[in-house]
Parts: structure tokens; sequence; C-alpha cells
């Protein structure tokens, strides 16, 4: 099968060590409350990868206690082309229908019956591209995920997205961009509507960077955006409720309103904290589910524990 340059590993434009590549699974089981992630992450010129899987309720919302969460680092990259993929940690995945169909499992490398998962992205819509290195596209996700033996059916919609391009793990901003925090906020009622929004904090709030409307089945750019936490949890000070406000390119308003359902505080990597979060979003009198994601620098989330505890120092 021919697939398409993005389904593939790009050739590093640069000798940096840090040239990063991603490809992001993420789905939910709604009515359990129950969100799952697998997250492949290559420094393709050091020769090493990290392969996180993360599936966890309302019961837990750090790895220790979540449903099951592993995150393995310095793996060896596999001499096989990205669009079909066994990496060391039990995650695979395999491109049969170019940017758009994905064959996505995970087994425990170590063993066990703790969990599962054989699952397969269908996009919704095309990749949508934020300049030439990341893309995001709404998938339908079907498939089973077995979890300590208990066989539990996922028939929801999900997200995928990929970046290619440097990515360091230091400094005091996320990435390579001065922002310190940002948010990853979207949810998909059907294939007729649907938003998606980045978000950015360059010190006057969370802004869009990059998000769609998608209404009726008219798909439009999101010209402008905000998101604001308007709630949070009174003991970690991680957001419970949130507001999208924004405008698409046709001038369509946007008027998103999110609750938490559950929650997971991890380091995706060395220099990115996030709180990742199973929503119900309102928004254009539908009703549906997606996600919301609080995104930390690592200096920012200790800034933000220490402020919110109320630390002097």
């Amino acid at each position: 099968m021919t697939t398409h340059p993005d389904d593939e590993f790009h050739p590093p434009t640069t000798d940096d060590p840090y040239w990063t590549e991603t490809c992001w699974f993420t789905f939910t089981v709604p009515e359990r409350k129950l969100s799952g992630q697998l997250y492949p992450f290559f420094r393709m010129n050091q020769k090493v990868a990290a392969g996180g899987a993360y599936f966890w309720d309302d019961s837990g919302r750090f790895m220790h206690d979540a449903l099951y969460a592993k995150n393995f680092w310095h793996l060896p990259i596999p001499d096989q082309p990205l669009s079909d993929i066994q990496l060391p940690n039990g995650i695979s995945y395999r491109c049969t229908e170019p940017q758009k169909v994905y064959e996505v499992k995970y087994a425990d490398p170590d063993g066990g019956d703790e969990i599962a998962v054989d699952v397969t992205f269908t996009g919704v819509l095309p990749p949508h591209y934020l300049g030439d290195k990341h893309l995001d596209q709404p998938c339908k996700v079907e498939g089973t995920i077995v979890l300590r033996g208990e066989v539990i059916p996922v028939d929801a919609y999900g997200f995928r997205d990929r970046s290619w391009g440097v990515r360091s793990q230091f400094g005091q901003g996320l990435m390579t961009s001065p922002a310190k925090r940002g948010g990853y906020s979207y949810a998909t009622a059907s294939e007729r509507d649907a938003f998606h929004a980045i978000t950015m904090d360059f010190g006057t709030g969370c802004v869009a960077i990059h998000g769609y409307v998608l209404r009726d089945g008219v798909w439009a750019k999101l010209a402008k955006g905000r998101r604001e936490v308007v709630e949070r949890d009174d003991v970690t000070g991680w957001a419970t409720r949130v507001v999208i406000e924004g405008v698409d390119e046709l001038g369509r308003e946007l008027h998103a309103d999110g609750r938490m359902e559950n929650r997971l505080g991890f380091f995706l990597n060395p220099n990115l904290f996030t709180v990742n979060c199973l929503a119900e979003w309102t928004f254009d009198g539908v009703t549906a589910y997606g996600e919301d994601h609080e995104n930390f620098s690592a200096a920012e989330m200790r800034r933000f524990s220490r402020e919110f505890r109320g630390d002097k120092a």
C-alpha cells in the first residue's frame, strides 16, 4: 500500500538531538468515565523512543492510582515504517488507509492480564494542519479494551495528532514556545457537529492558535478564541469546568461549556505536565463528549502548585 508521507517518519532536517516525532491516539468510553491514550515519542537523531500507555477513570488521578499507566523511555526504534510499527513496550499501529484508518493495539510487555487494547481509528474529517509540522484529526474509535479480564467495548469519538520537529525538554516554556501553559480541547457530537481548539497563554490568558468549528456539516477554521477555566478542584487546583469562546472564519460564534468527568495529571514528557480530562461539552445546542487538557511546562507547574497552596516562597 502506498502511504501518505505524513503517515511515515520524516527525515530530520537538523542534527539537533531533540528532533522529535510523535503520534498520539486518544479515546474514551464515556459511560464508564474511562479514558485511554497511547503516545509513541521518537527521538530520531538519538535513535531512541518512548512509549506511554495511559488508562484511567474517575477513581484515580495520578499514574500510580490510575487503572493502568506505564511510560517506557529509551526504547530502540524498530527498523520498520511508522505506518506499520511494533514498539518493544507493546504499542503497535498500522495505517490501512492513508491519513484515515489506523489499527491501534497495546499489550502489556510485562505480561499478565492487566490490559489489552485493540481499536481502530477512522478519521471523520481530513487532518487539520498547524503549519507544516503538526496535524490533528477527529476519529471514530471502535474495538475493545480488556481490563483485568473484563471486555469493555469501545464505540465513541476520539482524536489523534502528529508532530515532527525539534522539541526540547529544557526551558521555562512549553516545547520551543514562550508560552508556559496552554490547553487542548475538543468534542465530536457527530460527523456534522464538532469543535477543536489548541490554546496557549502568552501572558494574557489562553488564546486559540489553532482549531476548527464543524456545524451542520460545514467546517471552518477557528479564527480566534479563548479558553477559560471557570471552576477548579479545591484540592489540586485542576480544572473542573472550562469555557471556550471563539469565532470561526465564517463569522460563526462558538460557545462551548465543558465539565470534567475524570482527570489524570502526569508528565507526558520531561517538560510537559498535563492534566487530561474526559469532558462533557455543550456547544451549539448539542451535548457531546470529548476532552480537555491543561498543559504546563515543568517550571510553570511547580509555580502554579505553590501558588495554589498559598506558599509564600
